[in-house]
């Protein structure tokens, strides 16, 4: 072999699939991990593949082994260990190299990253890689962050091992620095909009219609055959089928009920929140995952509360409507921390491509993306996704459904924050007017001197006032 096309760091899940997947598609890659005992095996399992890696267990033999300007690829935990990894490789490299974060970093390290080798004439790119381990071998959504001149070089490989929707590659250059990195932070809160909301349709069924496991699968997959298409829906479909091995009950009824997270979804609330949005129903999931884990508490208030729930006046064709109606007001609030992000860091994202790169590969993927990519390429009003006509006549016809799963989920003791979340802020953005004129004049009675300052605000003193 000679010279390597790019180096991957990192023989992780992901790393390692990055790196077939590029030798499958052509690419000579130089190889290298922190463990060198983990060469060996990732070797191996190369089959033929392995003739278009270069291993090395040596670092700077690593960087020695990739054609000039030299690219690599990290693929190693977020935070400190980047930064260390930097320290490392910068004396190593000379001006015009890439060197690419494709972890789930903070945009804002990813920032301050771009600033810091800039100095040394490098390039810093922040990659967000969105398809899991399955995605990565096959077949990735990505999203990057960095300078015109590092995609110019990059493009050719990221564009070969993309994931690919009727043709066209999920993966697009969306603006400079912690642009990527960002996309792709909240493409992870709409995930967990998009799994809370599930978990709430499911658990309705479940609890709310005694519905068994494999007869909600099944509904999960006659959904996956129309509007409410999606890899989480299939996947949903699929687990509800899956028995327990050991004691032959559904296997979705043996896992424990508290789930974890890795803290993107809780980045995109802190965000959202510092630019003045709220992001609701990704608040919501991030607060379930986060009450979910106190299962022991949870355990205790269930023998004090009561753990008792009724029953659920919600057909399954009411709540797929439901189930639509939210999934796009999610992704409405997510394109609006989006649009937030964009105008505060002059990133200019282009909203049709994010949409149009998130249709194959990612988790998120759905046929609700192929609405929003048109919705976003049209004249859409105020910029806002629940304005343009196509998603406004859905909402229309499915959110009296939403209205109907939330009003019998609350009187029968079903917790659905994502969906209550959703129809709170949907209610809220349709009224032309609203309460918030309460708020406002509670504000300016803080003061010592607060009817003087309504009164010279000219506000209009009710018989509360008097």
């Amino acid at each position: 072999m000679g010279k390597a096309q790019i180096g991957v760091y990192g023989l992780g899940t992901m790393g390692s699939a990055l790196a077939l997947n590029m030798a499958e598609h052509g690419f000579d890659v130089a190889v290298t991990n922190r463990e060198a005992d983990w060469i060996g095996p990732f070797m191996t399992e190369a089959g033929d593949l392995a003739e278009r890696l270069d291993p090395h267990d040596k670092f700077q033999g690593f960087v020695a082994a990739l054609e000039r300007p030299r690219i690599i690829l990290f693929m190693i935990p977020s935070g400190a260990p980047m930064d260390e990894m930097l320290e490392q490789v910068t004396p190593l490299l000379e001006p015009g190299d890439i060197v690419i974060d494709g972890g789930n970093a903070d945009f804002h390290d990813t920032r301050r990253r771009v600033g810091k080798l800039s100095v040394s004439r490098l390039y810093h790119v922040g990659l967000g890689v969105s398809g899991g381990e399955a995605g990565a071998r096959h077949g990735p959504s990505m999203m990057m962050g960095g300078s015109a001149e590092a995609w110019a070089r990059i493009a050719p490989i990221l564009t070969a091992i993309a994931a690919r929707h009727e043709g066209s590659p999920c993966v697009a250059h969306l603006g400079p620095d912690g642009a990527g990195h960002f996309v792709k932070t909240v493409h992870n809160g709409i995930e967990y909009a998009d799994m809370q909301v599930i978990a709430e349709i499911y658990s309705l069924m479940r609890n709310g219609l005694a519905l068994p496991p494999a007869e909600i699968g099944a509904l999960f997959e006659s959904w996956n055959g129309g509007p409410l298409r999606s890899y989480l829906v299939e996947i949903t479909a699929k687990l509800l089928t899956y028995a327990d091995p050991e004691t032959g009950h559904p296997m979705i009824d043996v896992i424990k009920d508290a789930a974890g997270q890795k803290g993107t979804g809780r980045w995109s609330v802190i965000e959202a929140l510092r630019m003045g949005q709220s992001p609701s129903m990704i608040e919501a999931a991030v607060g379930a995952r986060s009450w979910s884990s106190e299962k022991d508490t949870r355990q205790r208030a269930e023998a004090v509360l009561g753990g008792a729930v009724g029953a659920v006046d919600a057909s399954p064709e009411v709540l797929a409507e439901a189930f639509l109606a939210a999934r796009i007001l999610a992704h409405a609030q997510g394109f609006r921390v989006l649009a937030a992000a964009s105008e505060d860091y002059d990133w200019s994202l282009d909203f049709a491509t994010i949409a149009r790169i998130w249709r194959a590969g990612c988790i998120i993927r759905s046929a609700l993306l192929d609405e929003i990519a048109v919705a976003f390429e049209g004249d859409l009003p105020e910029g806002q996704l629940i304005l343009d006509p196509g998603l406004a006549q859905t909402l229309a016809r499915c959110v009296p459904a939403l209205r109907q799963v939330v009003c019998s989920a609350v009187h029968g003791g079903h917790p659905v924050p994502a969906l209550s979340a959703g129809l709170a802020w949907y209610d809220s953005m349709r009224l032309g007017h609203g309460s918030a004129n309460m708020i406002q004049a509670q504000r300016d009675m803080f003061g010592h001197h607060g009817f003087e300052r309504l009164g010279q605000a000219g506000v209009h003193h009710g018989p509360w006032w008097d």
